[in-house]
């Protein structure tokens, strides 16, 4: 048995010349959206494939096998009904009004322009055949969308993006939140520092002034009412005694 786990989307990349030379495999949508699965390719090989889990299949896909050699994936008729709006009475808005009851439904849904697809389902037939729809029961091959959040090749292009942002996110909310340590931390040290420094040189200077004031107390109050400038006239003549008694007394 040759095995693949390797797949590209729609062959993007490849030479057509390299396409056309290689092999297939018809697959039904009962087989595609299996990520292991064994089949059979236009050659005679046996295929054990072995994809990512959740991936799914489309047609116009290539395997990769474990020799190298490129494998086509044709999507297979089946059985389906095919839904499209009355010719003479019916619009594009039945459509939509179809696929909004069908998905209500959780069932996989084949979007064209001018109809729908789904797998065989007699109640649900009978329920857009009320809807005023043609149903109609055709071997063609089948493929649902796959969805916001289905696997396959949508799947993982949308989780690489959720991925990245939320690894971006992250990234910048822990440089924020780091940033404001540092800040907060060199905050606290700087008032720390700070602090510490007015407390030792607060003390520094009440020492020297005691020391200044012990040395020569009246030239250090001198110095410092000169330095101020405030002017100062011939020092009062004391007043007699009795002077200050009969003043109190006319008072």
């Amino acid at each position: 048995m040759l095995h693949a786990a390797k797949i590209v989307a729609h062959g993007r990349g490849l030479a057509p010349a390299l396409l056309k030379r290689a092999a297939f495999v018809e697959l039904d949508w009962d087989v595609r959206q299996r990520s292991r699965f064994a089949a059979t390719d236009s050659l005679g090989r046996s295929l054990g494939v072995f994809l990512p889990r959740g991936t799914v299949v489309r047609g116009g896909d290539v395997l990769v096998a474990e020799d190298g050699s490129l494998v086509r994936v044709v999507a297979a008729p089946q059985p389906v009904l095919r839904i499209q709006p009355c010719p003479t009475h019916g619009s594009a808005f039945d459509l939509i009004r179809a696929a909004y009851h069908l998905g209500n439904r959780h069932v996989p849904i084949e979007l064209q322009r001018d109809h729908l697809k789904i797998e065989p389902d007699p109640v649900l037939a009978d329920l857009l055949r009320a809807l005023h729809l043609q149903v109609h029961s055709v071997h063609e091959p089948f493929e649902p969308e796959g969805g916001a959040y289905a696997g396959g090749h949508s799947h993982g292009h949308a989780h690489a993006h959720a991925h990245a942002h939320a690894h971006a996110h992250a990234h910048a909310h822990a440089h924020a939140h780091a940033h404001a340590h540092a800040h907060a931390h060199a905050h606290a040290h700087a008032h720390a520092h700070a602090h510490a420094h007015a407390h030792a040189h607060a003390h520094a200077h009440d020492h020297a002034h005691a020391h200044d004031h012990d040395h020569d107390h009246d030239h250090g109050h001198g110095h410092g009412h000169d330095a101020h400038g405030h002017p100062h006239g011939p020092p009062a003549t004391p007043a007699p005694a009795g002077g200050a008694a009969s003043a109190g007394r006319a008072g």
